[in-house]
């Protein structure tokens, strides 16, 4: 993390500990309650009461977060983002949601800023931005973000099924045109081996004795 974890206090301070638990979770492939039950660290420490909340919360709403996140993106996938600007927008979206003591607009700027010390490029905190703005405006709106995504991924999550099992019949199908193929002109259907043996054995039944008897008239 930048030194400027060492000049920070208060929220943020706590945020940038949210972001180093959610970072540490995500890198070993842990829950951030594992994380804290066992050693990790945070700089500087010790661990904020609402750093550990906005840790917490964000692994636990994680699905959905990466619902509502991937919805405002645009042509963006989270799996593409690094590590630091997706868990940046994780922890921000879940105060955003969870948290009505802080508003939607602090929320965002506090992100912005962490992203400017903290982010993966000099874009990261015009790119956290967008994507929180755009949610931020659903939500004046009056929108359920949460239900909206996760209706949108049960969509998407039917929709790839069904492409799967349409994918796999006609792969079955081909395969079974293939064996019907087989089946019908295989080898012994172009006749090559019965002729082959029709060959063999007028060769065997062929013999000196067969010779016609003008053969032997300059004997």
């Amino acid at each position: 993390m930048s030194s400027r974890s060492h000049h920070i206090g208060g929220r943020t301070l706590a945020r940038c500990q949210a972001l180093q638990l959610m970072f540490q979770a995500e890198a070993c492939g842990r829950s951030v309650a594992d994380v804290l039950a066992g050693e990790y660290a945070v700089d500087p420490g010790p661990l904020d009461e609402y750093g550990e909340f906005l840790a917490r919360g964000a692994d636990e709403c994680r699905s959905d977060l990466d619902h509502v996140l991937s919805g405002a993106t645009r042509n963006w996938s989270l799996s593409r983002m690094s590590a630091t600007d997706r868990n940046l927008l994780r922890i921000s979206l879940y105060e955003m949601l969870h948290n009505d003591e802080v508003p939607v607009s602090v929320s965002i700027d506090e992100c912005v800023e962490l992203a400017k010390d903290f982010g993966s490029s000099d874009e990261s905190s015009r790119f956290v931005n967008g994507i929180l703005g755009r949610i931020a405006a659903q939500l004046d709106e009056g929108v359920d973000v949460v239900a909206v995504a996760r209706e949108r991924a049960a969509k998407e999550a039917a929709e790839a099924a069904e492409r799967s099992a349409r994918e796999a019949e006609e792969r079955a199908r081909q395969e079974a045109e293939n064996a019907a193929y087989d089946d019908g002109y295989g080898y012994d259907d172009y006749g090559y081996e019965n002729e082959s043996a029709a060959e063999q054995s007028a060769s065997a039944g062929s013999s000196s004795d067969d010779v016609p008897s003008w053969a032997n008239e300059g004997e």
